[in-house]
């Protein structure tokens, strides 16, 4: 109970269970505290009680953000109003030609992306983002119009670390091939941002339509009219998305299970094992006996790449410029480049 009488938040509660954990080394520095999802489940709250616990560990010293990894306790008590620099919040740096305003801003994405990496958007809300910057949620409020906004800056600035070259490669195939490239490890880095990016609703983000600009100036001249090279520009756009959605469920489910993708296949392996003993899976069962096999979201990602690839080279050829469409299919220099 509060001294006045009042019950104790539930957000306290949970707190002080942590804190009681830290203390008697239930939990060791280095080690992952439980995520806004686990303590969801575990305690019954809502997600942004949950985000408020874990925000007020990093506000005490006590945890830190880490992208890809989670919340983790500090081997050292940072002191209080010592920000954590995981998840962006650095002190802000005086830019020339930059107002304060503009800062402040980039400050907040910064640490806004910062947070999504190391917890997932469930996790990314107005009110955390104020805490690890230690100040009130409407002075965000006064740089952000909201979390739709923050979500589309976040996404800017994601897109922006992987600028495009300003001398493409001669052809369409290493043009989109590149652009590929550039876009998967962007999701990989941040896996939240696969959530963000829409087909349906595209983002009014100037470093976004780069890419879409670049997809379609890479096929345009190829004999393809108008609405095919739009079409393929969003196919392609959407094949990188589309393998990267698996990203953030893959960092959530480590998270929340402490193990791998390898280790958790070792985990399930006697029931994988039992079902394939079944008979009934022939060609599955002979396929996980070979160790050539290897599969994986990076596999996955090329395999599909190169058949998507395949695809456009079939459309640029049934254009009526066959030859350059099967040259490129077997990797030979296109009679055209942008």
């Amino acid at each position: 109970m509060l001294p006045d009488g009042e019950p104790t938040p539930p957000y306290a509660r949970i707190v002080a269970e942590l804190r009681r954990r830290i203390a008697v080394g239930a939990v060791a520095p280095g080690e992952r505290l439980p995520s806004t999802r686990q303590i969801v489940r575990e305690w019954g709250v809502a997600m942004a009680t949950a985000s408020k616990v874990l925000a007020t560990l990093q506000r005490e010293g006590l945890a830190e953000a880490v992208p890809g990894v989670g919340t983790v306790v500090l081997a050292q008590r940072r002191p209080r109003g010592g920000r954590p620099t995981a998840a962006g919040a650095a002190p802000p740096q005086r830019i020339a030609g930059r107002t304060d305003a503009e800062v402040l801003r980039d400050r907040i994405v910064r640490t806004a992306a910062g947070l999504a990496d190391a917890e997932g958007l469930a996790a990314t809300t107005m009110r955390r983002v104020a805490t690890l910057l230690d100040m009130p949620t409407m002075s965000v409020y006064r740089q952000i119009h909201g979390r739709d906004h923050l979500m589309v800056l976040m996404a800017d600035a994601a897109f922006a670390e992987q600028p495009l070259p300003a001398r493409p490669p001669a052809g369409w195939r290493a043009q989109l091939e590149l652009l590929c490239r550039l876009q998967w490890a962007m999701y990989q880095r941040h896996p939240w941002l696969a959530q963000v990016v829409s087909l349906t609703r595209p983002l009014l983000a100037p470093n976004a339509i780069a890419h879409t600009e670049w997809a379609m100036r890479a096929v345009t001249g190829q004999g393809l009219d108008t609405e095919t090279v739009v079409h393929v520009a969003a196919t392609v756009a959407s094949y990188v998305r589309g393998t990267a959605v698996n990203l953030e469920r893959e960092a959530e489910a480590e998270q929340d299970t402490g193990l791998t993708d390898d280790e958790w296949l070792r985990v399930q392996q006697n029931a994988l094992a039992a079902a394939l003993r079944s008979g009934a899976f022939p060609i599955l069962s002979a396929v996980s006996a070979r160790s050539d096999v290897d599969l994986n979201i990076d596999t996955l990602f090329e395999f599909g790449l190169q058949r998507m690839l395949d695809g456009v080279a079939t459309l640029i050829g049934a254009s009526g410029d066959g030859v350059a469409g099967a040259g490129e299919r077997r990797g030979m220099p296109s009679r055209s480049s942008n």
